[in-house]
C-alpha cells in the first residue's frame, strides 16, 4: 500500500581532535535541551579533508567508526582513539568501469564531485555492515569474510533507483528511501525505470513498496518502541512520522517537522533518536532536535553543513556527525539509539 504524509501542522592519516567551535555550538529554543546537552559544549572536528561524507555508524567493540566518501567511492573507518583514518571499502556505491553517466554532478563551492558512492549505512541485527550502493542502485551487505551480497536491486522488474538511507527494524525487516540522487538526469534521467521515488521494506526476501508519494524521500528512524518511523522529504523540508502497523507497513502520516519556515541551508537529511525519544535532524542550518511530542527544543551548530550523524563511543552518548568534507563529534547527557 501507498502512504504519504497529510500536513496537520588506502590511504591513512594521524589526527587530532581538536576543538573548532566552543561558543554559540547550541541553540536552544525549549528548556529540556539543556538535558539534551550542555549549553557550552564544544564541537570537536576529528577528520577532514574529504568532499561529501555520509553514512556513519559506530562500530562499538572496535571504537571504530565507518563512514561513506561519497565522492571517493569509498567506505572509510576512523579509528577514535588513534585519531587514525583508513580505507575498509574501495568502489563501495560504484562497481562499473565507466563512470561517465553516473552520478549527479555536486557543486557546493569546494570542487565538482559526482554522486556515485555509498550513502546510508547500517548494521544488520547479526552486526554486518549494510549500507546503499548509489551508483549501482542496489542495497548491500558486506559479509564477515567481505563477500558483497546484493539484498536489494529490481522492484517489480525494474531497476531501483538510486537508495539513499536505511534502517533496520528490531525483527530485522530493512527499511530504505530510493531518490534519484545518483541519476545524473535526476527525475529526466534515461535510464531511471521507475517513474516513482519510493520507501521500500524489505521483509522475508520481499520487496515491498510503502510509499510512492515522496518527491525526494531520505533519511528515516524509528522511535525506541518502533510504534512510529520517521521519513524526510528532503525537497519538501519536511519530516513525516508514521504509525508501524504490525505487519510492518506505515499509515496515518502526518507532517512532524516543517523546516519550510527556516531561512538557513539545509533540507531534512539523515535521522536518528536517542534513548528518550528525541529526534535529531540534519537540516536547516544545523541538526535540529525535536521531542517526541513535536516540541522543537533546539539545534546544534557545526562549521559544515551537517549530512548525518550516528551515536558513538561506549556509553553511546557522542554524537559523530559526518559533515561535508570532515567529521565532527560532541558529548551529550544522553545516550542515543544505534545499531
Amino acid at each position: 500500500m501507498n502512504y504519504i504524509c497529510n500536513l496537520f501542522l588506502i590511504f591513512t592519516a594521524f589526527l587530532i581532535p581538536f576543538v573548532v567551535q566552543s561558543q554559540s555550538s547550541v541553540i536552544v529554543l525549549d528548556d529540556k535541551m539543556n538535558d539534551v546537552v550542555s549549553p557550552d559544549a564544544a564541537i570537536e572536528k576529528v577528520a577532514g579533508n574529504f568532499l561529501f561524507l555520509e553514512g556513519p555508524v559506530w562500530i562499538n567493540d572496535d571504537n571504530i567508526l565507518v563512514f561513506s566518501d561519497i565522492p571517493g567511492n569509498k567506505i572509510h573507518k576512523l579509528n577514535t582513539l588513534a585519531g587514525e583514518v583508513s580505507l575498509l571499502l574501495n568502489r563501495s556505491g560504484f562497481t562499473g568501469t565507466d563512470a561517465t553517466s553516473i552520478g549527479r554532478e555536486v557543486n557546493e563551492g569546494n570542487g565538482i564531485f559526482y554522486n556515485l558512492g555509498s550513502n546510508g549505512a547500517t548494521l544488520d541485527p547479526q552486526g554486518r555492515l549494510v549500507f546503499n550502493a548509489m551508483g549501482d542502485r542496489q542495497i548491500i551487505r558486506l559479509e564477515h569474510n567481505g563477500i558483497r551480497t546484493v539484498l536489494a536491486s529490481h522492484y517489480q522488474g525494474k531497476r531501483l533507483n538510486s537508495t539513499n538511507d536505511l534502517v533496520y527494524k528490531s525483527d530485522g525487516t530493512l527499511y530504505f528511501t530510493d531518490p534519484p540522487s545518483a541519476l545524473r538526469g535526476g527525475d529526466t534521467d534515461p535510464t531511471k525505470e521507475l517513474d516513482f521515488n519510493g520507501v521500500y521494506m524489505l521483509k522475508d526476501d520481499s520487496l515491498i513498496l510503502l510509499s510512492r508519494e515522496f518527491n525526494r524521500p531520505n533519511g528515516l528512524t524509528f522511535l525506541p518502541d518502533e510504534k512510529f518511523l520517521y521519513i524526510a522529504n528532503a525537497r519538501a523540508r519536511q519530516v513525516c512520522r508514521f504509525e508501524v502497523l504490525e505487519d510492518g507497513t506505515i499509515s496515518n502520516g502526518i507532517v512532524f517537522i516543517d523546516m519550510t519556515g527556516d531561512a538557513t541551508i539545509g533540507n531534512p537529511d539523515g535521522m536518528k533518536v536517542d534513548s528518550l525519544g528525541n529526534l535529531y535532524v540534519a537540516g536547516a542550518g544545523g541538526i535540529w532536535v525535536v521531542s517526541a511530542e513535536g516540541i522543537h527544543l533546539g539545534k546544534l551548530l557545526f562549521p559544515e553543513r551537517a549530512s548525518n550523524m550516528t551515536f558513538g563511543d561506549t556509553d553511546a552518548k557522542t554524537l559523530y556527525v559526518t559533515a561535508r568534507t570532515s567529521i565532527y563529534r560532541v558529548r551529550l547527557k544522553l545516550s542515543g539509539l544505534r545499531p
